[in-house]
């Protein structure tokens, strides 16, 4: 039982005393204390302070009683502690003798144990030794077990050995590598033999080795066979493109020539379908990607397959840097179709690797070749295309690398980086193919011989005039047939149609309306700077001649006309249907530019008729103008202008359209009147008199007859019924009618000179009337028995030169 702890203070601090007793509960005493020490048990029974009680008895001066009371209680509770251990005490003397009694029983079991022990080894030695021999003969039987599992394992171990090795040697090196992984996954860890152990795994990394070295000569050997096979097979390709495009070409021929039957309604449509066998990829496209599909197959089984992936694309872009190296010696026009066709077999391979290899080649690597060949190729036709001297170069080089975009656009390559490459070059082609059109057009004008063209047959006819429309008629003409143009026309003609062609075959890549409009403005260049150009260059040669002017006239107005047909055939040629150009649309500006010129050759051939008529008039010379005499029938070289206009007349008639013919005409009768009217005004016609206005009267008269004949017999006077030849004579003739006038002073009123005189001017009317100086006995000497009549027109003569003089 614990004790009690008790804890005394001394001195002001108050006493606690725990006991092992219940709180509150109250010690009865057995001896009858006094009623102080009940009183104290009391309170250390309850565990209550007793530090009031102390500090009352030393306040009170008496310590003593209390602490007597406090040794009473202490022996009190003393006494009770040695009676509760003696009590235990004698419980536990009576459990150590019960534990003596035990340990007896336990002696007298031992003994009865040991003779037990005894008998029963005497009964199992027997068996034991027969056990003995029973355990021998288990772990001999487990170690025969073991060694023919151990025998087992090397002999499949080996038996896989040699499969290994005889795949090898044959070649299979994808079963063997699945042999040694087998090896590995399933023996290299259970072989018993540890030095057959080391062998295999020495052996191992030897294998894989050489298979590895092996795949990699294949490899090698791959690259270098399909280096040289990629230019056949670039070949085959844009040649099934071409074979494809043309075939393409002949279809949209065909639709448009339907359409435009349709169109007319003439002719019933016959609807056919075209099979085409398909022929997949050539003998040439078909090439063997066997060793790389093993290889990389193979790399993957070894673990090492980034590593085959950065070789291969490694290999193969040095080979394109390679191939892209062009060689100065030979020219790039000859070397162009394999160079272009040996980057498409090279892309064609790449793209079949990307799709069938399984992730060999990833697609940002082939952009990257790619990008590398486009980086290459691109400066490459650039300066190429710059160095080039002729249309046609250009446009074969130009050709075979559209063939070379449309190619590997089926393959899914963005070809539109090289197509721009071309746009550059439209410029210079079109220069150059302008100025071999020039040589040509040139050369056609300068060996011109300027007649007209006679074809005998109809096939003369269908080549020079039906094929570029440019008949007048639909009417099959008489043969011989005279055209009315000269030969230049139709050999400008085919070498225009050879220019739209080449135009529209560079620019074939385009829209069908880009391209249009893009051959359209060609042509008009073409047709401006270099055919208006030969013709006004010919019109300025000092030594043309009047029928030679007239033929130039006639040629341009017919290649002005033939303008409407070289847009019709480029829009044909751009595949827009033809009765789309039969809408109202804008025509070539060249067309008003020919105008110009043909306009620019009439007033050439005007001047050269003019001058003409000039050598044969020479009125000073010609005419005497103070002639006693009027000449009979006119002068004489009224006779040979006459006999020119019916000349110049009858040649233009058959060469220029009536409207020039007409403007002829109407230039030379103009440019006569005005000769007749300087002759009166020139320095050197000091005067004249009337026998000179009459004989000039009596030339005019003829010329009038002449122009009115002229108008009706050529047609014109059906077409021109408000106009005439005689009206551009008209002021020689009011100037005639004046001068022969019995009363000229009426020139003065208002009313009868815009009736009769409207054409002349004042000032020129006063100096020829001024040079009107016949005396009265010579004036109107034919009629000098009417005495009267010619005082009166002296008079009216004299008020008129009076009148004049004051109105000036």
């Amino acid at each position: 039982m614990p004790l009690p702890k008790m804890l005394v203070a001394s001195h002001g601090v108050s006493f606690h005393v725990i006991m092992n007793a219940k709180p509150k509960r109250r010690v009865v005493t057995e001896n009858g204390d006094a009623s102080e020490d009940l009183v104290l048990v009391t309170l250390i029974g309850n565990g209550e302070d007793l530090s009031p009680l102390v500090l009352h008895a030393f306040e009170a001066g008496r310590p003593e009683p209390l602490l007597c009371q406090l040794r009473n209680v202490a022996k009190k509770k003393e006494a009770e502690i040695e009676e509760l251990c003696r009590l235990h005490y004698e419980e536990f003397i009576v459990a150590v003798d019960e534990l003596r009694g035990v340990l007896v029983d336990a002696e007298e079991l031992k003994s009865e144990l040991a003779g037990d022990n005894c008998k029963l080894q005497e009964v199992g030695a027997a068996l034991l030794s027969k056990l003995d021999h029973l355990l021998e003969s288990y772990a001999i039987k487990k170690n025969v077990t073991e060694a023919i599992k151990m025998s087992k394992t090397c002999v499949q171990l080996l038996e896989l050995c040699s499969k290994c090795n005889s795949h090898v040697s044959e070649g299979r090196f994808y079963p063997a590598l699945k042999t040694i992984e087998l090896i590995e996954r399933n023996y290299l860890n259970i072989i018993p033999v540890k030095k057959l152990r080391g062998i295999v795994q020495d052996r191992i990394p030897a294998i894989k080795l050489h298979i590895k070295k092996k795949v990699c000569s294949e490899v090698n050997e791959w690259l270098v066979h399909i280096r040289s096979k990629a230019k056949h097979i670039g070949q085959a390709a844009i040649g099934h493109t071409s074979s494809s495009r043309q075939r393409d070409q002949e279809l949209q021929a065909r639709q448009r020539e339907a359409e435009e039957q349709s169109g007319t309604g003439s002719v019933d449509l016959v609807y056919s379908l075209d099979v085409e066998e398909a022929e997949g990829d050539s003998s040439a496209l078909k090439f063997d990607l066997t060793p790389i599909y093993r290889a990389y197959h193979i790399h993957k089984c070894l673990g090492i397959q980034d590593k085959f992936r950065e070789y291969y694309y490694n290999n193969r872009l040095l080979q394109l840097n390679s191939d892209l190296q062009i060689s100065s010696v030979q020219p790039f026009l000859e070397s162009h179709q394999p160079l272009l066709a040996l980057v498409a077999g090279y892309f064609i391979v790449e793209d079949r690797v990307m799709r069938t290899a399984g992730g060999l080649l990833e697609a940002s690597q082939l952009e990257t070749m790619w990008e590398t060949a486009l980086s290459k190729i691109k400066p490459l036709l650039e300066e190429q295309f710059s160095l080039m001297s002729a249309a046609t170069h250009l446009l074969l080089v130009k050709d075979y690398v559209t063939l070379l975009g449309a190619t590997l656009k089926q393959y899914g390559y963005e070809v539109s980086a090289l197509l721009d490459a071309l746009d550059s070059t439209k410029e210079k082609y079109h220069n150059l193919l302008r100025e071999e059109c020039r040589q040509l057009i040139s050369g056609a004008i300068a060996n011109d011989t300027y007649e007209q063209m006679v074809l005998k047959k109809e096939s003369d006819y269908q080549a020079n005039v039906l094929s570029f429309q440019l008949q007048t008629t639909d009417i099959m003409p008489a043969f011989p047939f005279v055209a009315p143009f000269s030969s230049m026309v139709p050999e400008t003609c085919r070498i225009v149609g050879s220019f739209i062609k080449d135009s529209v075959t560079y620019m074939s890549n385009d829209g069908s309306m880009n391209a249009f409009n893009a051959v359209r403005k060609y042509l008009d260049s073409l047709l401006i700077d270099v055919l208006n150009e030969g013709i006004l260059n010919s019109i300025s040669d000092g030594a043309l001649g009047v029928s030679q002017a007239m033929q130039i006239a006639a040629n341009a107005s017919v290649l002005e006309r033939a303008c409407d047909f070289f847009l019709k055939s480029a829009a044909i040629e751009c595949g827009i249907p033809a009765r789309s150009m039969d809408r109202p649309r804008a025509t070539l500006a060249a067309k008003a530019v020919l105008n110009t010129a043909r306009d620019e050759d009439y007033m050439r051939l005007l001047d050269l008729v003019n001058n003409k008529l000039d050598e044969y008039m020479s009125l000073t010379e010609n005419v005497s103008w103070t002639s006693d005499d009027v000449p009979q029938g006119g002068h004489d070289y009224m006779n040979e202008v006459i006999i020119y206009l019916d000349t110049l007349m009858s040649t233009a008639q058959q060469i220029l359209p009536l409207d020039a013919l007409y403007k002829v005409g109407v230039g030379a009768f103009e440019h006569i009147s005005n000769s007749i009217m300087g002759a009166f005004l020139s320095d050197s016609v000091k005067r004249f008199n009337a026998n000179a206005v009459l004989a000039i009267n009596n030339d005019l008269k003829i010329l009038e007859n002449f122009a009115d004949e002229r108008l009706h017999s050529t047609g014109l006077s059906e077409i021109y019924k408000d106009g005439s030849f005689r009206a551009y004579l008209i002021e020689a003739r009011q100037l005639i009618n004046l001068l022969l006038s019995s009363q000229p002073e009426n020139f003065m009123n208002p009313v009868i000179r815009e009736k009769n005189y409207n054409t002349l001017e004042h000032k020129n009317v006063a100096l020829i009337c001024d040079k009107f100086k016949d005396s009265p006995d010579s004036l109107f000497g034919s009629l000098s028995s009417r005495k009267t009549n010619q005082n009166s027109r002296k008079k009216s003569m004299d008020a008129l030169k009076k009148r004049l003089r004051d109105f000036s």
